[in-house]
Formats: structure tokens, C-alpha cells, sequence
């Protein structure tokens, strides 16, 4: 089970939001909107596409990286540092981005 399971919808109404925002750019493109609110609009939704993604990393950790953790006795430590891992690895990504 994920870790978002419970915010599932919710999840997945923020990503029809931002695909909504991403066709009405194409339309202000198609329409050859004004270059600096195109890309206003192409801010805003690389901000939402964000706020989804620092809310997933967000349920990583509260509950992959968690339990991991909590469990890290029972296997010498291997599962969490990988997970650990995982997470840092995502957050890079992030960063990068």
C-alpha cells in the first residue's frame, strides 16, 4: 500500500487542476497570448506540480521511510538506510528540478 492512499483523491483532483492549467496554456499559446503571461501561467502551474510533489515526498516519509526506521532492528538497519536513501534520492531530484 502507498503511502498517499488515504489522500488519493485528493491527489489526483490537484493533478486534473494542473493538467487544466497546462491546456489553457496550450490555448494561450494557440492564440499567441502575450509571451509574459504565458508564462505567468507556466510559473503557477510548475508551483502546483510542486506542491504535489512535496506532498507525495511528504507521505514517503511518513510512511515508507517511517516504518523503515521503526523496523530497523529486525533487519540490521538495511531496509531504512535504503529507504533513507530513496528519499534523499528524491528530494535531489527535486532540488534539481
Amino acid at each position: 500500500m502507498t503511502g498517499y492512499s488515504a489522500d488519493k483523491d485528493q491527489l489526483l483532483a490537484r493533478l486534473r487542476r494542473v493538467e487544466g492549467q497546462v491546456r489553457g496554456i496550450a490555448r494561450m499559446v494557440e492564440d499567441d497570448t502575450y509571451c509574459i503571461d504565458v508564462l505567468t501561467q507556466v510559473s503557477a502551474a510548475t508551483k502546483a506540480l510542486q506542491a504535489v510533489a512535496l506532498g507525495l515526498l511528504d507521505d514517503h516519509h511518513g510512511h515508507s521511510v517511517s516504518d523503515a526506521v521503526a523496523s530497523r532492528a529486525d533487519d540490521d538497519g538495511a531496509a531504512a538506510d535504503a529507504k533513507i536513501a530513496e528519499a534523499s534520492a528524491a528530494i535531489a531530484r527535486l532540488v534539481r528540478s
